[in-house]
């Protein structure tokens, strides 16, 4: 069993947190703030995993996170948000998180974000590649509600509706499932003129991260594997509009 810290300022989801994860027979403490976290967890020997909150008052969870790796280069941590879609991953997996949790959540994904986090295989120097290699970003060395996604190595197919990728997307409880994602060739041309390009930085690989956000977004916001293992993405949002921007730049940089 594990020993872990909570770092939420809300006294409910701290006592949530704690009672679901003891039940199971971890260890655990809890701290209101980044600041009262940061001197619990100390050189980091005490603790296997952090569960940090992002919004919180004074220090924010990534504020906490790069002071987090300051003092261990090799601390696992759960970044936890209530906000948004994955655009927070983005920022987070540079700072050096590798596993998400949504609010609301209920004991059930709690404990399965913490197995797959404390399962995942750890290769020290894996936060250092994500944060120098972080274009394209990818989700494949992360957990997401305790889902883990694995892309199935190929160029991608092309056909007349667009890019079809195929991803294995695994539960906390070892299931594991094959996802076709199916980027429209509307979409496509969208990116392209929402970089001004006609091929985008890393080609296919370019349109597999985007192909895998999607799917990232999906079991981030809904804690499942998608619908009949099947996800189209006919629509250029605002969040993967970002996500286009971000994963761009540091190439053309």
């Amino acid at each position: 069993m594990a020993r872990i810290l909570v770092i939420d300022d809300e006294p409910n989801i701290r006592t949530m947190m704690k009672l679901a994860l003891q039940h199971v027979g971890h260890t655990v403490a809890t701290a209101a703030d980044g600041n009262e976290g940061l001197e619990k967890y100390g050189a980091g020997e005490d603790w296997d995993l952090v569960l940090l909150d992002q919004r919180m008052p004074g220090m924010e969870g990534l504020e906490v996170l790069k002071v987090l790796r300051f003092q261990n280069r090799l601390v696992r941590v759960i970044m936890v948000t209530a906000f948004g879609t994955v655009d927070l991953a983005v920022d987070a997996m540079k700072a050096g998180a590798t596993d998400f949790l949504r609010k609301p959540f209920t004991a059930e994904i709690l404990r399965g974000a913490v197995t797959g986090a404390l399962d995942r295989a750890f290769v020290p120097g894996e936060l250092d590649k994500s944060v120098a290699q972080p274009s394209p970003l990818t989700f494949g060395m992360s957990t997401i509600n305790g889902f883990r996604i694995e892309f199935v190595p190929g160029p991608g197919l092309r056909a007349a509706d667009g890019l079809h990728f195929e991803f294995t997307v695994c539960s906390p409880e070892g299931d594991a499932r094959k996802c076709t994602v199916v980027l429209s060739v509307i979409v496509m041309e969208q990116v392209k003129a929402e970089l001004d390009c006609e091929t985008p930085p890393g080609a296919s690989r370019f349109w597999q991260s985007l192909c895998e956000e999607s799917v990232a977004n999906y079991v981030f916001q809904n804690a499942s594997f998608p619908p009949d293992d099947f996800i189209r993405i006919d629509d250029l949002t605002t969040g993967l509009r970002r996500y286009v921007h971000a994963i761009a730049a540091p190439a053309a940089s």
